[in-house]
């Protein structure tokens, strides 16, 4: 598999994880990297891993164990640093929700991610994610409140 094959699964397989509500999973694609939120008017927050944990927490899981979600990542652009073991990529994402059966899908969140890849022996793992939020919807049977 080529590199950017690798990373490209790196990817997708954090929505996997999280629309299959393996949340503990998801924390650790990020046990390496930091992870920052971008804020409405361009000022960007870094979380600590306890906070990553934190926000992973608060995801509502349904009687199926998953947060009824589909994250759809598309747009996908992956840069290679040629001979670093280095990567960055961006994409779009829109996530998706289908709680109550023959209701509609809603969207409750659409935006992007801005990260940045190693490789080691093991494989391609996250550095930096940046999290960009653009359009926001109701996200009240997604996340507990505080």
């Amino acid at each position: 598999m080529s590199d950017r094959d690798e990373i490209t699964a790196l990817v997708h397989r954090y929505a996997e994880l999280l629309d299959s509500g393996q949340l503990s999973d998801v924390v650790a694609l990020f046990s390496r990297a930091t992870w920052r939120s971008a804020r409405p008017g361009g000022s960007v927050v870094t979380l600590t891993a306890e906070e990553v944990r934190t926000t992973y927490d608060r995801v509502i899981l349904y009687s199926d164990g998953t947060p009824r979600t589909h994250h759809l990542i598309t747009n996908l652009t992956i840069d290679l640093v040629d001979g670093a073991g280095a990567a960055t990529a961006s994409c779009y994402f829109t996530v998706l929700q289908g709680i109550d059966p023959g209701k509609p899908l809603e969207a409750i969140l659409t935006g992007r991610y801005s990260d940045r890849f190693h490789k080691d022996d093991q494989g391609w793992y996250f550095v930096d994610r940046v999290f960009h939020a653009d359009l926001i919807g109701d996200q009240s049977r997604h996340f507990r409140s505080h």
